[in-house]
């Protein structure tokens, strides 16, 4: 899940709002090991994609 998780974000750069909207859906699904993963996930490729 959490593969499929950082596929679908990695499509949704172009919108912040949506960006964020799509993190917490996926947290729903992750456990506390995937969350901390796709934490990391996200604030490796924040400065390459401009979300953060």
């Amino acid at each position: 899940m959490l593969e499929y998780s950082k596929l679908i974000l990695s499509k949704m750069t172009f919108d912040k709002k949506l960006f964020r909207k799509e993190v917490r859906k996926a947290f729903r699904y992750l456990n506390a090991e995937e969350r901390r993963q796709l934490i990391e996930w996200v604030r490796s490729k924040s400065e390459m994609l401009r979300i953060a």
